[in-house]
């Protein structure tokens, strides 16, 4: 958590002068990338932290070694995210007639890149984790931070006279942050290995994706409905807007940013839940994993709570201290648009944090439906909403309180759940003559 807020206090300390720098356009331009760009990672990396320390852990739950699942999923994982990066490359001029600026398409070609390396940083993030060590995951994300809000603002400066040209260098500026963090985590990992001369059976590709595909699935609805947001929202805002994109910018690089913010601070709960829950779950304890998985969204509303409060009332300090050269308008709207989101940051941190012990609790699947009905709640609010002028961009904040809401409760009605099935199912597969301890029996499994 304290890594997650230092490195936020870095990209919020960044996107000061780099909104500044790059103006309206040239920051709608910034957020519109990202969509496609956060699609790309789900299918190659999204989910894999979370659902690796969840097999990292069970397997020390099991008394099993875990020295090759880092190297199956380091192969399984290039693969993807090589692919990710290809194909971000090949639609990147499709999509940016879709989005209705060429601007974008250089854009799209120097942020795909980090599709590769994100998936390899994802895996070792998530074998630390699984091992319950968060110092490397949080090490590297101020390395992350610190390289792209170094090469960010200098590529800002650089190119500002031109706002297209500066928004895609700045782009180009996360890809060297990508680089620069996966070479600090392989120190890391490479460091600890040394300190463990294990000699194991590597897993295949498909141990590795067979547990990881069901957290993608739910990692990936939000991401999705975002890249459709850049278009649909753009388009419909154009039928009565000339400043489409600009008011997108506002509202995805601006007012999310800041209900996104506790999120982030809280990701090390949501981290942190995932082995704890996932250790209790294959012991047979469903019920000391909802006590933690409770106990984590408990801490998680303890900070999300007062920081949507703070965003609620004092949206407009806080607007005119990080955008001072903001134009009048602009400033004022984002204003609103903060305050209506003010809602969603307290939900949001729920929603990861609830996401992450149903991984650990191997019901990733419940998450991806709660998600999707949530999202699907959203595009029709959005629909309902923005085509009207009278709320514009207003409306898809609207949209965003619905979703997050949606998705937090269905979430906390799975999470509290009882499974009788699973209790009887390891209580017939626990071996006979054992008594169930902290050491964890022997769990045969089914087939």
């Amino acid at each position: 958590m304290a890594g997650g807020l230092l490195a936020k206090a870095i990209g919020v300390f960044y996107r000061i002068p780099l909104t500044n720098l790059l103006g309206g356009y040239g920051t709608g331009l910034y957020q519109m990338a990202y969509p496609l760009f956060c699609v790309m990672l789900t299918f190659s990396s999204v989910g894999i932290p979370s659902a690796l320390s969840r097999i990292i852990a069970d397997e020390e739950a099991r008394g099993k070694e875990d020295g090759g699942t880092v190297r199956a999923a380091l192969f399984s994982f290039a693969v993807l995210g090589l692919v990710g990066t290809l194909v971000m490359c090949l639609i990147a001029p499709a999509m940016s007639s879709l989005q209705r600026d060429a601007n974008l398409r250089l854009c799209y070609f120097l942020l795909s890149p980090s599709v590769f390396f994100v998936a390899q940083i994802a895996v070792i993030r998530g074998y630390f984790q699984g091992k319950r060590e968060m110092a490397p995951t949080a090490l590297s994300e101020l390395v992350e931070q610190t390289v792209k809000a170094g090469a960010g603002l200098f590529f800002a400066m650089r190119f500002r006279e031109t706002p297209a040209r500066a928004a895609a260098y700045t782009l180009l500026a996360v890809t060297m942050s990508e680089v620069v963090a996966l070479g600090f985590l392989f120190l890391c990992y490479r460091r600890e290995r040394h300190r463990r001369t294990l000699r194991v059976r590597v897993p295949s590709g498909t141990d590795i994706l067979a547990p990881v595909l069901p957290v993608m699935a739910s990692s990936s609805l939000l991401p999705l409905s975002q890249m459709a947001d850049s278009v649909l929202l753009v388009r419909m805002l154009s039928a009565y807007s000339d400043g489409a994109v600009k008011l997108y910018g506002l509202f995805s690089g601006g007012a999310l940013a800041l209900v996104g913010l506790p999120a982030t601070v809280c990701y090390g709960l949501a981290a942190a839940a995932v082995p704890a829950v996932s250790q209790a779950t294959a012991r047979g304890e469903d019920g000391e994993a909802r006590r933690r998985a409770l106990y984590a969204l408990t801490l998680t509303l303890l900070l999300g709570m007062p920081a949507s409060l703070g965003l609620l009332l004092f949206a407009g300090p806080i607007v005119k201290l990080l955008y001072p050269a903001m134009a009048e308008g602009d400033l004022a709207l984002l204003v609103r648009l903060v305050r209506l989101t003010s809602f969603s940051a307290a939900l949001l941190a729920g929603v990861d944090t609830l996401a992450a012990c149903l991984t650990g609790m191997g019901r990733a699947k419940h998450a991806a439906g709660s998600m999707l009905l949530a999202v699907l709640a959203k595009f029709a609010v959005q629909a309902a909403l923005v085509s009207q002028p009278r709320f514009g961009i207003a409306g898809a904040a609207v949209a965003v309180n619905v979703c997050y809401l949606i998705a937090f409760f269905l979430d906390l009605f799975y999470t509290v759940r009882k499974e009788k099935s699973h209790d009887r199912h390891y209580r017939a597969r626990r071996p006979a003559g054992r008594s169930h301890t902290r050491g964890a029996p022997r769990v045969e499994r089914c087939g």
